[in-house]
């Protein structure tokens, strides 16, 4: 009998306004040094000052730290926690997308603990933290990575990514305010709402699902498909951002606890390599990798179609399959992100070192669907570059009912 973890953040307030919440949660710690972790261009849309200048206001030490930058490297993580070590603060606030967020929870954590960030990489490290480390409020400013509700911060190496992930990375509280989206432009919408919706699709194939999981995902790709191109067409679309906002948030929750694959082992070789955002690399590669496993997921796939609005719920569980696809296709189209590695000027003869770092993301890997080997990888790759959309020719997978978790139920409007 399977049996599945389930951990989550203590609290959490979601909705339009919740920001109001932060002053209440942060008397909570009675901090006397304050460390708000962001980047610059919030502070220069004006999102940050009322913030820090409320907390100012009632007696609170409040420190500034900017200098992060999306897809952080390992030199810029360890920079923050040096920082915070320094300056002895005793409470977090981590304010911005998912890389903000993620040097947040990364700064808590190892300013209490002993050693570089190097040493807790989950693919070279060798040591895990042995304390909690400082307590830490999480604030999404963006629709996306779900940051602020799971256990992962993610650091961007040479060629590739690797993550420092355990349970004291959780957030002690998070506000997922769809207010402060609003700011957010049209091809980062695009780019985080994709994100967050191939992180909900990747849990609802995962090879670690469960009905749980399946419940949010499900859900996250409702919000998300149906907001999405709304938010990016007007951002100021405020039932779009507040769909978004929960779609993330459930997204996260999802894929925290069932897990993310193969488009994301894919992606992370983009960012390393040729610095792609997280999200504009996962969109572009999500249709290929969703394609080319189609045939090891066909009912989970007929289900996000039917979620998405791509296809009614009377047609064949193949034919919803295939019309995923398309639908995926036809959303990253309309968003405005390009639909192919070329778009991106990837050059030609990237496919073989992208795929020798591909394979070697085995803790994503593993949660496949389909066993995806150096072969296959190489295909997608050469797919996703030549705009073609390919299925194998008959590989070993693994069966749907996926380690005892049997979906034998359909799924209606």
């Amino acid at each position: 009998m399977t049996v599945s973890r389930l951990a989550f953040t203590p609290l959490q307030y979601i909705g339009w306004g919740s920001l109001e919440r932060l002053r209440a949660e942060v008397e909570k710690f009675a901090p006397s040094r304050i460390l708000i972790v962001t980047d610059v261009v919030l502070v220069n849309l004006g999102i940050i000052e009322p913030i820090s200048s409320q907390l100012k206001a009632h007696g609170y030490y409040v420190d500034l730290y900017t200098d992060t930058v999306p897809e952080p490297t390992l030199a810029v993580g360890e920079e923050l926690v040096g920082y915070t070590r320094d300056g002895r603060f005793d409470l977090i606030i981590g304010i911005g997308g998912g890389s903000a967020m993620d040097l947040a929870k990364l700064a808590a954590v190892l300013a209490e603990n002993t050693g570089p960030v190097a040493d807790y990489l989950n693919l070279t490290g060798t040591k895990k933290p042995l304390r909690k480390g400082l307590p830490k409020i999480l604030i999404p400013t963006t629709s996306g990575t779900g940051s602020e509700v799971t256990n992962i911060a993610v650091l961007s190496l040479a060629n590739t990514k690797d993550v420092v992930t355990h349970d004291y990375l959780m957030a002690d509280a998070a506000i997922v305010d769809p207010q402060l989206t609003l700011s957010v432009p049209p091809r980062v919408t695009a780019a985080t709402g994709l994100d967050a919706l191939t992180h909900a699709i990747e849990a609802y194939v995962s090879a670690n699902a469960n009905p749980f999981t399946d419940g949010l995902a499900l859900q996250a790709i409702r919000l998300i498909g149906g907001a999405l191109r709304n938010a990016v067409n007007n951002g100021q679309d405020r039932q779009a951002r507040i769909d978004l906002s929960y779609g993330s948030n459930m997204a996260g929750i999802a894929f925290f606890h069932a897990g993310v694959a193969g488009v994301h082992a894919l992606a992370y070789p983009l960012g390393g390599r040729f610095h792609l955002s997280h999200g504009e690399s996962n969109a572009v590669l999500l249709p290929y990798v969703m394609g080319y496993i189609r045939s090891h997921c066909v009912k989970p796939m007929s289900h996000i179609c039917l979620a998405m609005g791509g296809c009614a719920s009377d047609i064949p569980k193949e034919e919803a399959s295939r019309k995923c696809v398309e639908e995926l296709v036809r959303l990253v189209r309309d968003v405005g992100i390009p639909n192919t590695l070329r778009g991106f000027q990837i050059p030609a003869d990237a496919m073989d070192d992208l795929t020798e770092d591909g394979v070697r993301q085995t803790r994503l890997l593993a949660r496949s669907p389909m066993v995806l080997t150096k072969a296959d990888i190489r295909f997608i790759y050469q797919s996703a570059y030549d705009g073609v959309m390919t299925e194998p020719g008959g590989h070993s997978g693994r069966d749907e009912a996926r380690r005892g978790y049997h979906r034998d139920e359909e799924l209606t409007e």
